[in-house]
C-alpha cells in the first residue's frame, strides 16, 4: 500500500481546499464543495473565500444569505457553520443526536430529568408563529415550565440542538454587525428536512458526508472524518462506500481513504502564502493536523487565531488593526523570500478587508 508523506498530504489538502491555486467558481459552489465554512465569527467566511476564489466579491456571499441559498446554523461539531440550504436540509437530522449530546456535555447537571422530547415540542410551539427570537427570548418563554435548569441551558438545548434553526441576516452579512435572531430552518426555507436514517438501514446522508468530506479534505482517516463532523456513527456509511475508494497509509501507519480521481499533487508542487480566517476547517477538519500545522502550535486553531500558511504550513498568525494594517506574527524564522511572499499576499488581504482603502502589511520580528 502506498505511503503518503506529510508533505504529500499537505499538497492534497491544499489542492482540495483551493489553496494551491484560487478556484474559478461561484461562492455557492465553493461553500458546497467545502462542506460549509465554520462561521461563529460572522466575518471570517469572507476571508476564507477570498483566499480560495479568484475575484471573490463579498456581496455575492451576502446575497446568498439574504436569498436563502446559504444559511448560518449549528451543525458540524455543534459549531455555527455557513452551509448551503440544500446541505442544511440534507444533513441536519443526521447531526441531531450529536448536537443533543454535545449540549448535554456542557449542561448535563442542569438538564438532568428534563424530558427533551417535551422540551423540543414546546420549543417548536414557541417558534411556530415564525417570529425571529434570540436565544434568551426562547428560553424566557420556556422557563415557567422548566424553571430548574436555568435559561442558558434551556436556550442552548432548544436553539442549538432540539429545533433546527437558522441565524437570520443581517447577522453574517459583509461588514455588518448584528445580533443573533433565530427562526426554524424549515420556516426560513419553506422546505422539509431529509429524514434521519432508520436504525440498521441505509444511511444516504452519512454516505454523502463521507464522499463530500474526502472530496474537500482527503486522503483522510475515519478519525479525521469524525473530527470534522463530530459524528461517531459513521462506520457503516464508510463501509457502504468502501468499494468506491482507494486506500493509502500515512507515515504513522494510519489507513487513509480517498476518492480515486481526486487530486493528489506532486509533493514538490509550490504552495503560495495564504491567509486563513479564524477556525478555518483546513486546519480544524482533521484529527491528525500535522499535515498542515505542527503539534506545538495545534492550540492556535482552537483558540481562534487567524493563521498564515507559508509553503503550505501554518508559519504565523495575523490580525488587522483598527486602522486597517495587517500585522503578521511569525511562529519561527522566515526567509527574506518568504517574508516578501507573505507581504504581497497580505496586501491583497488588507485591500480586500478595507475595500481598497489600505494595503499596509507589517511582519513582526
Amino acid at each position: 500500500m502506498t505511503v503518503l508523506s506529510a508533505r504529500a498530504l499537505n499538497r492534497a489538502t491544499l489542492a482540495r481546499q483551493s489553496l494551491l491555486d484560487r478556484a474559478d467558481m461561484p461562492a455557492l459552489d465553493a461553500v458546497a464543495h467545502l462542506g460549509g465554512l465554520q462561521a461563529q465569527e460572522p466575518q471570517e467566511p469572507y476571508v476564507g473565500l477570498f483566499s480560495r476564489l479568484h475575484a471573490f466579491d463579498p456581496v455575492e456571499l451576502s446575497e446568498l444569505l439574504t436569498g436563502r441559498q446559504v444559511v448560518r446554523t449549528h451543525l458540524m461539531r455543534r459549531t455555527v457553520h455557513l452551509v448551503t440550504a440544500d446541505d442544511a436540509l440534507a444533513w441536519r437530522a443526521r447531526h441531531e443526536a450529536m448536537l443533543r449530546q454535545r449540549v448535554l456535555g456542557v449542561y448535563r447537571a442542569e438538564l438532568a430529568g428534563v424530558d427533551l422530547e417535551g422540551l423540543a415540542e414546546a420549543g417548536r410551539a414557541v417558534m411556530a408563529d415564525g417570529r425571529p427570537r434570540t436565544m434568551a427570548e426562547v428560553a424566557r418563554e420556556l422557563a415557567d415550565r422548566w424553571p430548574e435548569p436555568g435559561k442558558r441551558a434551556l436556550g442552548e438545548m432548544v436553539v442549538a440542538a432540539l429545533v433546527p434553526m437558522v441565524q437570520l441576516p443581517p447577522r453574517g452579512l459583509w461588514r455588518r454587525k448584528a445580533g443573533v435572531r433565530n427562526v426554524p430552518l424549515t420556516t426560513w426555507l419553506d422546505r422539509d428536512l431529509a429524514p434521519p436514517p432508520e436504525p440498521g438501514g441505509a444511511d444516504p446522508a452519512g454516505e454523502a458526508l463521507v464522499r463530500r468530506y474526502l472530496a474537500a479534505y482527503g486522503p483522510a482517516a475515519s478519525a479525521d472524518l469524525r473530527a470534522w463532523c463530530g459524528l461517531a456513527g459513521l462506520p457503516s456509511a464508510v463501509a457502504a462506500v468502501r468499494d468506491e475508494l482507494v486506500a493509502f497509509r500515512d507515515e504513522r501507519g494510519r489507513l487513509l481513504l480517498d476518492l480515486p480521481d481526486a487530486p493528489r499533487p506532486d509533493p514538490d508542487t509550490p504552495a503560495p502564502a495564504r491567509f486563513l480566517p479564524a477556525f478555518d476547517n483546513a486546519v480544524l477538519g482533521y484529527h491528525d493536523r500535522t499535515r498542515i500545522i505542527d503539534d506545538a502550535h495545534r492550540g492556535l486553531s482552537v483558540a481562534g487565531a487567524r493563521v498564515v500558511l507559508v509553503d503550505g504550513r501554518v508559519r504565523g498568525t495575523w490580525e488587522v488593526a483598527d486602522g486597517g494594517e495587517v500585522t503578521v506574527s511569525p511562529l519561527g524564522r522566515l526567509s527574506r523570500g518568504e517574508v516578501d511572499e507573505v507581504v504581497e499576499e497580505g496586501r491583497g488581504v488588507a485591500l480586500f478587508l478595507s475595500e481598497g482603502e489600505r494595503a499596509d502589511v507589517r511582519v513582526e520580528g
